[in-house]
């Protein structure tokens, strides 16, 4: 478990579109890191930023200042240089940034009922989307340019999601997700799976985008949850992972490609065929794999899959053997923290941590 002192807490947490790298920042200074090796790549001590977002691993980043000084405003967009420590840009906005998505084509600006679609490449304005009030900044981005969406909420009262092509600036689908309001949003990184959770957090559903009407149900847990971050594991296809953050301090793996690819082989029997969707779209709590106690309870956390080693059977591509995942958790008192997920044929399960460092402790070599 992450020791709870810590010389700051974090202002923000984010990993770049690969999860190669990851940003922080803290009351005085931002930092980036490489996520393989935990080297500290720059820092920067210019106050306090609520905003840091990567492109890939490019010296370009998107900045928003956390208002604690005069020139850090949050109603600013800085577009900012590692290479020359300057900004190439700044953007102005009548109210408050809560989140900034970026590809190597597009520039997503989330504000509280407005969203701003840019071309990253000249800075023209593509589109403006007119939003419910979303004053937790949530969206959801897939960067891939051949399914490039962003989903945001589409309700105030209730978690329907609006799913939006960045790439031909249209509405895609609605998705009617919880019967009350949004806690986190995520979409695969090839846009092909999105994944919700309610601020209920006891469901986390996940719909296949271009079918928006199709779902399947985790369970994460029976009492009411924050959760605090959504994110799929590295794939092509249907992601094989899907890992999830909550306030209780654990941390929940579903084995989402294996879990319902078991679901459709079921659907296609008798039983199958009788159930109701409301009972049928609830996917085995077998497949539902959790680290207790990870993470100090109420400390927020921030996980993602890295990367994935899967061993399959030979009669058939499908048939599934054993499956490894690396999986890194960044707490927002400071703490980096990397897992082994080993999960067998059998579906059991193994957490292993790898390493563990305080993020404040870091210094540039």
């Amino acid at each position: 478990m992450a020791n709870q002192s810590s010389p700051s807490p974090l202002y923000c947490v984010s990993f770049n579109q690969d999860n190669s790298g990851f940003a922080i920042s803290s009351k005085d200074s931002f930092k980036i890191f490489d996520s393989t090796t935990g080297r500290l790549c720059y820092e920067r001590a210019a106050g306090a930023f609520v905003i840091v977002e990567m492109l890939y691993s490019s010296d370009l980043l998107a900045i928003v200042g956390a208002g604690e000084q005069a020139s850090l405003s949050p109603r600013r967009l800085c577009l900012f240089k590692t290479t020359t420590g300057s900004p190439l840009r700044e953007m102005n906005f009548l109210t408050s940034i809560l989140a900034v998505r970026m590809n190597k084509k597009r520039l997503v600006v989330v504000l509280l009922e407005k969203t701003f679609v840019y071309d990253l490449n000249t800075l023209v304005m593509l589109d403006t989307i007119d939003t419910v009030p979303n004053p937790k900044g949530l969206a959801a981005f897939s960067p891939s340019p051949e399914g490039c969406y962003l989903a945001v909420p589409a309700s105030a009262t209730k978690g329907s999601v609006l799913v939006y092509n960045v790439m031909d600036l249209q509405s895609h689908s609605e998705i009617d997700a919880h019967r009350s309001p949004l806690a986190a949003i995520a979409l695969s990184s090839n846009g092909m799976y999105i994944a919700t959770a309610s601020e209920q957090g006891t469901l986390i559903r996940v719909h296949l985008v271009s079918e928006a009407t199709k779902s399947y149900s985790f369970r994460r847990g029976t009492y009411p949850s924050t959760i605090y971050s959504l994110s799929f594991g590295p794939s092509t296809q249907l992601p094989d992972i899907l890992i999830a953050t909550s306030s209780s301090g654990s941390v929940h793996a579903f084995s989402l490609r294996l879990a319902i690819n078991q679901r459709s082989k079921r659907s296609s029997s008798f039983l199958g065929s009788v159930l109701p969707d409301s009972v049928s779209d609830a996917l085995d709590p077998a497949h539902h794999h959790v680290l207790q106690n990870a993470v100090s309870s109420g400390i927020r956390s921030y996980a993602v899959i890295r990367k994935i080693d899967k061993h399959e059977g030979t009669s058939s591509p499908s048939q599934f053997t054993s499956l490894r995942a690396t999986v890194s958790v960044i707490t927002y008192n400071g703490y980096f923290q990397e897992y082994t997920l080993s999960i067998n044929n059998k579906n059991e399960s193994l957490w292993t941590l790898e390493r563990e460092f305080n993020l404040f402790s870091i210094t540039a070599r």
